[in-house]
């Protein structure tokens, strides 16, 4: 029996979230196609005779996404069954059910995609897997199997200073995050629960990736240092296996304090940089997202790691219904002082606030609030307006400049002089000169991190043409 499994997009990632299932599937004897849209074009024959088609869903971009090419899979596929499974899923099972999706998981996925398998190759009845299923059992987790996803060096590459680039291998050794951020689009599937993948299957997920040509591990857990100990003990083999390979990961402002000698320990096996949620820089838009750090603990953290020669990437959410025109030009300036301006993707400047359904940020009293309007399905999450529409006005600007931005290539320090200049503008005022002095460079991927905002316009044009284009 044949099973497709499909990732519209992953933000230049090649998915262990195909390559595992896939594992697991083929170990049963199940013949399985891997299909990465943003990488491969929508090819019709690729789901021919596919008894299910299974469409990852891991972040707000993808869900958009799939929804647009649902119809086309349906006509290469007519008599598959469809199924959607990831984060956005069981948040979003109403839509996707309208769209003609049978099955919807969420969470620790594979174990019920198997089950699904075995039961349609024997042809018993599916009833007890078409409610929304949503496990976090623990999972033994097997090495990914990775044969039939884009080779490496057809996804995003690292950049580093001195203009070189790497291929990049993307590793988890965790799912699901411990933390309740109110904001976060893990916190309604895993509620506080993260599920460790055991450091015998990591390893071989990057001895696989090291062979296949990866020259640098990018570690793509919500939460690197969710389980310390285990993240140190990953590093420790990785470095001995593997000396002097540079690596990446994400880990919240918080935990880099709270762990600073594993933070001084991964600067001396080869940390490249670390991707950090700032989210922002105003204490009272961080106390409604809680995220559990303020202002000045950022500023901490940013010192400790420029003390240990780590680059900090931060992440922003500068458009909320909290966002002030005089708090974001703050944040402007304090990128300009801090000398982030390179390793801000410009992105990150324009990023507006999702509100899926499940947000804990509903769970108070902004159910009420004035900017909030109704939960829209085809949006996936609920809409809002700035209570002052020249933010609104200066979000949608800068979302547009960024994207014309990048697509001619201009750099970060002419993307954020532009910003600079809608910014302080958009109230009738002269923008005052930008003084950036020396902006140090930092590694960067060559995609930048784009899970938690809409797809673009580009994208969502051209994903009934050929391939979902990279941002």
């Amino acid at each position: 029996m044949k099973v497709a499994l499909v990732s519209p997009y992953e933000i230049g990632r090649q998915p262990f979230a195909l390559a595992e299932p896939a594992a697991w599937l083929k170990q049963e004897g199940f013949d399985v196609a891997c299909i990465d849209l943003a990488n491969q074009p929508f090819e019709p024959t690729r789901f021919t005779d596919a008894r299910l088609v299974a469409i990852h869903l891991i972040m707000h971009a993808g869900a958009r996404l799939a929804a647009e090419i649902i119809p086309q899979i349906r006509t290469a596929a007519p008599s598959a069954s469809i199924c959607v499974y990831g984060l956005y899923a069981p948040v979003n099972d109403a839509y996707f059910r309208s769209l003609g999706c049978e099955y919807v998981f969420g969470g620790e996925a594979e174990s019920d995609l198997r089950s699904l398998c075995q039961a349609l190759r024997e042809n018993c009845p599916t009833n007890e897997f078409r409610l929304t299923r949503n496990s976090l059992d623990k999972q033994d987790f097997i090495t990914p199997d990775r044969s039939s996803l884009p080779a490496l060096d057809q996804y995003a590459s690292l950049r580093l200073a001195d203009g070189s680039e790497k291929t990049v291998g993307f590793v988890e050794t965790t799912r699901g995050c411990k933390h309740l951020c109110r904001h976060c689009p893990i916190v309604p599937v895993y509620a506080g629960v993260f599920r460790v993948i055991s450091a015998d299957v990591v390893m071989q997920d990057i001895r696989q990736q090291m062979a296949a040509g990866a020259q640098h591990i990018s570690f793509g857990d919500p939460d690197f240092l969710n389980g310390p100990g285990h993240a140190r003990r990953i590093i420790e083999r990785f470095q001995t296996e593997f000396p002097g390979t540079g690596w990446d990961a994400t880990i919240k402002v918080e935990h880099l304090l709270e762990h600073a000698k594993h933070i001084e320990y991964f600067s001396n096996n080869h940390c490249l940089f670390i991707t950090s949620a700032v989210e922002s820089i105003e204490n009272h838009v961080l106390e409604e997202l809680e995220k559990g750090h303020d202002a000045a603990d950022f500023f901490q953290a940013l010192e400790l790691l420029r003390s240990l020669e780590i680059s900090m990437l931060p992440t922003f959410v500068p458009f909320t219904p909290w966002t002030t025109i005089e708090g974001y030009l703050q944040l402007l300036n304090e990128i300009v002082r801090l000398r982030l301006v390179n390793c801000v993707a410009p992105v990150q400047l324009s990023i507006r606030l999702l509100l899926p359904h499940g947000t804990r940020l509903l769970e108070s009293e902004h159910r009420q609030a004035d900017w909030l309007g109704e939960f829209d399905s085809q949006m996936l999450g609920y809409q809002w307006m700035h209570p002052d529409p020249l933010v609104d006005e200066l979000q949608v600007r800068i979302q547009d400049w960024v994207m014309d931005a990048e697509q001619d290539g201009l750099g970060r320090q002419k993307i954020f002089s532009g910003v600079w200049k809608l910014a302080h503008s958009i109230n009738g005022s002269q923008p005052p000169a930008l003084i950036q002095g020396v902006q140090p460079h930092a590694p960067q991927m060559s995609e930048p991190w784009y899970c938690c905002a809409e797809p673009t316009a580009l994208q969502m044009s051209q994903i009934s043409t050929a391939t979902i284009p990279a941002v």
